[in-house]
């Protein structure tokens, strides 16, 4: 199945230029296999199972969510998941448990649109798991009223297949976005954001962790429009690549002319696991207001041998030093995640992953 059949866009436009779209085809075709089983976390609060993008009403509790007709947007992704799709609305000064989502895919392609709608200073928690093998295409919409705030905790942990996440927020007035995404799986991504700070003083931090390896590829492409003054964006990616796998973070800032005092900033950081790895770095900033504060990086770099000598002259054996400090590494990305719970979940994949990587 080709990328014309899926009506997708080609690599040659920009946004593009290093989507694995035949491993997204591949995904598509890919044949039934059976359903795995995955756990939730021990939290609090409404539990959602999707098997193929359909909710399994007997192993799930909606609780303050609630299933409606969606529609997507106008992004190659984010139209094919218009239908039927949960719904998170809080109202003003409202605080939700934890919600958790689990998707679980067993082969071919399925489509899910969301949305999290906040009023006025309410809170939440999203926390998202995609397991399994298939094509997992998934469109969330975010609207986040003034001084609301919102965590999402996103793990990508299918041994095989593709998930593609379109992400569409307009974060309104001192409102507060933190989003994490873990790509610790097998599958191919794409994490694809388009975030407007529409109100003033919003904030947004948004990043994560893709760790691949074999011939694995995943990506992200997120743009973040600052339009209104005083408003502050942090976007925070790390990637491990090993074998002949391959990683992309593409990471764009705009400021628009009148959004004076905004602050900026993007850290964008890849480490090698074997030279035979890619890793694609792409920070870009399109500033129009003449009184802000933006700045980036973006480095790819090698274990520092300099580092692991140290710590097996202290008698650490070498795959446990190198797993040492490849933690460290990704640590920073993790942290943000607000639940302890949540976060020490997030970094028992991580640890997994780098323990069998650095076999």
């Amino acid at each position: 199945m080709s990328d014309a059949v899926l009506d997708l866009p080609s690599t040659r436009e920009e946004a593009w230029r290093w989507a694995d779209l035949g491993g997204l085809a591949a995904a598509a075709a890919l044949a039934p296999v059976a359903e795995p089983t995955h756990e939730f976390l021990d939290l609090p609060g409404a539990r959602l199972l999707f098997v193929d993008g359909v909710l399994d009403e007997g192993r799930s509790r909606l609780c303050n969510v609630r299933l409606t007709t969606l529609e997507g947007d106008d992004h190659a992704l984010g139209r094919r998941a218009a239908g039927t799709g949960w719904s998170l609305r809080l109202d003003a000064q409202g605080v939700a448990d934890p919600v958790q989502i689990v998707h679980v895919a067993t082969g071919g392609e399925n489509h899910l649109a969301s949305e999290i709608v906040l009023a006025d200073d309410a809170v939440a928690e999203v926390v998202e798991t995609f397991v399994g093998a298939g094509w997992q295409n998934c469109f969330t919409r975010t609207r986040l009223g003034k001084g609301a705030r919102l965590m999402r905790s996103v793990r990508l942990l299918q041994p095989a297949g593709f998930v593609s996440l379109r992400e569409a927020a307009e974060i309104g007035e001192a409102a507060s976005l933190v989003a994490v995404f873990l790509g610790a799986g097998g599958q191919g991504s794409r994490i694809d954001a388009q975030l407007v700070m529409a109100g003033e003083g919003a904030f947004v931090e948004y990043g994560g962790t893709l760790l691949t390896s074999a011939e694995q590829k995943q990506e992200c492409a997120v743009r973040v429009n600052h339009a209104q003054p005083n408003g502050a964006s942090r976007q925070v990616w790390r990637a491990v690549a090993s074998d002949r796998s391959q990683v992309s973070l593409a990471a764009a800032v705009d400021v628009a002319r009148h959004a004076q005092k905004t602050d900026g900033e993007q850290s964008l950081r890849g480490l090698l696991l074997h030279r035979t790895a890619t890793v694609n770095l792409k920070p870009e900033l399109e500033i129009f207001a003449d009184d802000v504060k933006c700045a980036h990086g973006a480095t790819v770099g090698e274990l520092d041998n300099r580092a692991l000598f140290y710590m097996q002259s202290r008698g650490i054996p070498k795959a446990r030093a190198q797993a040492i400090l490849t933690r460290a590494f990704v640590a920073d990305a993790l942290e943000r995640i607000g639940d302890e719970t949540v976060r020490a979940a997030f970094e028992a994949d991580a640890d997994a992953w780098l323990d069998a990587a650095l076999q």
